[in-house]
């Protein structure tokens, strides 16, 4: 893509598609790339990968984001590219003075013979330059300059300056925000499914298919959503952006790896290769930080809540199968810096009843059946969550409803994390009735039957622990229904190393989201074991928490 400027409007190209951000007013209108021909010598000012959308911060002036470097994790369902955001860029609507973006040279303009008509200089920071010296007229340019003695107008620009920098750090440092130009990240395979079997969803546009509650910049592109605008044109701009984690890896299944016997390698046993694929997509509804964001809002959305799932992609089959966590859906809080303080109620029984009736209502319209596991500990400081939420659970008497209480820190008191296999092995026969989503190339073979939804005080390191363990037990059941895995087999080791590393990579991404810091019990996460390393790196994690 080219990022062009004109006196009055920033465009971008993409081949026949254009879209064009007016300067004046703010307004974003998708074009073709014929009617650049009326455009008066539009400066290339670089390339860039994607459009995020426009921001504003209340009473200042729209500003536009766009990716200015991505790395590529991968091909999804092996067809479609999965970018994740490094880097990106804000451009202020308005004439005013533009600041260096540093942008990929584009190699069309800035070294063609046609460079000179364009209005561009050989050098990309030339070009930024020659357009820094653009001013808006002199009448409003004194105004401003007025303005900023004033000790309004200086309260303001610090205020927009921390919010930008803010963004930046968002985008920039977390390695939090993925895409992909043709493929639907915010739906799972499942959904997916279901969608293409419903002729009415297969009308829509795909971006009208995306799952809002993941669709991160929908607010941003609210303007290419208009009915004003032609939705053949506008379509290939609306791009969703989930917020989460992805990663796309290839493992080879060798079972000569387990040598414990002749009976692990049967005769004619050849080593296979299969994908495994992790995604998480964060809700952007109460969106926020740990201590700020707890529990559940009026309309029933739960802090920190993420929906992740687990893809096994082997030949033409792929299985699917999705787990969700979420804060404790009820009105409480827990305010104080002090090192771990006490939770506490926030409202009413009523009010939280109602609260916590509305988020599962939605979640039983979204995936049917709910398996609660609630891994708050029964006593200590978060008995007055766990006694509250289980409370309110029984009043919702829900038969789509399973709860499942397990107190992770007396189970696996002395560092016995390996003891949360006792819950794998209580719950076996609903992993079983669960089933997982599976589909080949002539389409969907089973569906999964419900959800996980997990949960601790944070949601993070105890749901973790968790979430991997529930991946390891389902991955077993898929690869016994490929016929890949025997009754008595184990994984391999390298199929379970890479496996636990996706789910702890997955964890320390979504923990430094809400919390800023990587996972705690990391170290079980990653390798099955705790060391001391680990012990210590937990200790200053949860310091700097």
């Amino acid at each position: 893509m080219e990022l062009l400027a004109t006196e009055n409007a920033y465009i971008v190209k993409d081949g026949y598609y254009c879209l064009w951000f007016n300067k004046l007013d703010g307004k974003i209108e998708a074009k073709t790339s014929y009617d650049l021909v009326d455009t008066c010598d539009p400066i290339c000012l670089g390339k860039i990968h994607a459009v995020i959308g426009k921001f504003q911060i209340p009473d200042s002036e729209p500003r536009l984001l766009v990716v200015k470097q991505q790395s590529l994790v991968g091909h999804l369902h092996r067809l479609h590219p999965v970018y994740r955001v490094d880097r990106i860029a804000v451009l202020p609507l308005s004439p005013t003075e533009l600041d260096e973006l540093d942008l990929e040279s584009c190699e069309k303009h800035h070294f063609g013979v046609d460079s000179e008509k364009l209005g561009c200089s050989r050098q990309p920071r030339g070009l930024q330059k020659k357009w820094s010296s653009f001013r808006s007229a002199g009448s409003a340019a004194a105004l401003r300059i007025k303005h900023r003695t004033t000790k309004e107008f200086k309260e303001k620009e610090k205020f927009e300056k921390r919010i930008l920098e803010e963004l930046l750090k968002m985008f920039n440092d977390a390695d939090s925000f993925y895409y992909s130009p043709t493929a639907d990240l915010t739906n799972s395979i499942q959904r997916q499914c279901r969608m293409k079997l419903d002729e009415q969803q297969r009308e829509r546009l795909s971006w009208q298919r995306a799952d809002e509650r993941f669709f991160w910049n929908k607010h941003m592109l609210e303007d290419l959503q208009s009915e004003e605008q032609d939705p053949s044109l506008t379509s290939h701009w609306l791009t969703p952006v989930i917020q989460g984690f992805v990663q796309i890896e290839s493992c080879i299944l060798d079972f000569s790896e387990n040598q414990q016997s002749d009976h692990d390698v049967p005769p004619g046993t050849e080593p296979t290769r299969f994908t495994i694929t992790i995604i998480s997509r964060r809700n952007r509804h109460r969106a926020g930080t740990r201590y700020r964001r707890r529990g559940v809002d009026k309309d029933g959305y739960s802090a920190n809540y993420v929906e992740t799932e687990q893809i096994i992609q082997f030949g033409e089959h792929e299985a699917s199968f999705t787990m969700v966590r979420g804060s404790v859906p009820i009105y409480w809080s827990q305010p104080g810096y002090k090192y771990r303080p006490p939770p506490r109620l926030d409202r009413t029984e009523q009010e939280s009843q109602k609260a916590l009736d509305r988020h599962i209502a939605q979640e039983v319209a979204i995936y049917e059946k709910v398996c609660i596991i609630s891994l708050v500990e029964q006593t200590g400081k978060e008995k007055v969550i766990a006694d509250a939420f289980l409370d309110h659970i029984v009043e919702l008497n829900n038969e789509d409803v399973t709860y499942v209480s397990f107190d992770f820190h007396e189970y696996c008191r002395g560092l016995r994390l390996e003891n949360v296999s006792v819950l794998v092995d209580a719950i076996d026969d609903i992993i079983h009735s669960m089933r997982f989503c599976w589909r080949d190339s002539a389409g969907i073979i089973c569906e999964q039957l419900g959800v996980f939804r997990v949960n601790c005080i944070d949601c993070l390191d105890r749901t973790n622990v968790m979430q991997t363990a529930l991946a390891r037990a389902i991955m077993e059941i898929q690869f016994r229904k490929y016929g890949l895995l025997h009754p008595e087999q184990v994984l391999p080791v390298s199929c379970r190393f890479l496996c636990q590393q996706l789910w702890a990579n997955n964890g320390d991404v979504l923990s430094h989201q809400y919390a800023g810091t990587a996972a705690l019990k990391g170290d079980f996460t990653r390798t099955g074991e705790l060391r001391f390393a680990g012990l210590v790196k937990d200790g200053y994690n949860s310091a700097n928490r």
